[in-house]
């Protein structure tokens, strides 16, 4: 009875976190426009960081509580789950066209930054207050990256959501206040059920973290990518979920590490090399075409089943 209460919480904190990022974006964003705030800002900011909320408000709260295994394994078994599963089942449904800059520099990139994060923590297994410094002024750069794709007319960031006669500011406020009370209160929510999952399954919060919890807040960006491979505009998938892999680990690790430094337990090297190699699969499965064909996202798939099968032995 006990177990089936927190897979029922577990399942209201997903639900929870996910509308209230959908929400609290939302307002957000119209609201900035609503200012007279341009929308290539608005895209590079509030919507593309909107994304990794649900893992940045987990991460957080988590580092907090001082339950670092479900901190750094939300973020690096999500970047895992994003490649291996989310761009796999994309490919399989309808092959994923890349873009150049993509492949030239937001991959190699995201494994950089990747290897960067693994270091940091292995140093004193601590990704300190000085190494968030750090991952932030990666994410500012990053940043002046995208505000430079997007002023020679790449399609680098998602599009805003555009005003209608019904988004009266104060509709805008409730939307932001609301949403973000969700997020808070489902990342609570969220991290106390799966802990409590992980007493009573007596498992390490480490595979909680790297699995169910990573599962949950990558529902958004699975939803969007099979979504749009299903009605024929897969190429967007790509640029997404690499996107969402490095808010990932910059801003949120780095926004965890400035509050609380968070500790980074030897175990997690393993997983971040796996991280490290699906990114570099990824890179090798699309540099002859720039394309990621259903031989390469069945190849994923696959990669992914042993790893899960390497983490529950």
């Amino acid at each position: 009875m006990q177990i089936m209460l927190q897979l029922l919480l577990l399942a209201v904190g997903f639900v929870m976190l996910i509308k209230g990022a959908d929400w609290f974006v939302d307002g957000a964003s119209k609201m900035a426009d609503h200012f007279g705030i341009p929308q290539l800002v608005i895209g590079l900011t509030i919507v593309a960081m909107g994304t990794s909320a649900p893992e940045a408000a987990v991460s957080i709260n988590s580092a907090i509580k001082q339950n670092a295994g479900i901190t750094i394994g939300n973020v690096v078994g999500s970047n895992i789950m994003n490649v291996l599963v989310i761009l796999g089942l994309t490919a399989v449904v309808r092959a994923i066209g890349v873009k150049k800059s993509t492949v030239c520099y937001e991959i190699p990139f995201t494994v950089l930054i990747t290897v960067i994060l693994g270091l940091l923590g292995l140093t004193d297994n601590t990704v300190s207050r000085l190494d968030g410094v750090i991952l932030w002024g990666l994410m500012l750069l990053y940043l002046l990256y995208l505000l430079h794709m997007a002023r020679k007319g790449q399609d680098v960031v998602e599009d805003t959501p555009g005003m209608t006669e019904k988004d009266t500011p104060l509709r805008l406020t409730l939307s932001i206040i609301i949403g973000g009370a969700l997020i808070v209160w489902g990342a609570d929510v969220t991290v106390d059920a799966a802990t409590e999952l992980a007493h009573l399954f007596r498992m390490d919060d480490r595979l909680i973290g790297l699995t169910i919890v990573a599962f949950g807040t990558s529902l958004p960006e699975l939803v969007t990518s099979v979504t749009a491979a299903i009605r024929g505009k897969a190429d967007i998938a790509v640029g997404n979920i690499v996107g969402s892999n490095i808010f990932n680990i910059l801003f949120v690790v780095g926004t965890a590490a400035l509050i609380t430094p968070v500790d980074y337990r030897a175990g997690f090297w393993v997983d971040t090399v796996v991280a490290v190699l699906s990114m570099v699969f990824l890179l090798l499965c699309v540099l002859p075409k720039k394309k990621l064909g259903r031989l390469g996202g069945a190849a994923m798939l696959a990669g992914y089943a042993a790893y899960f099968f390497y983490l529950i032995q």
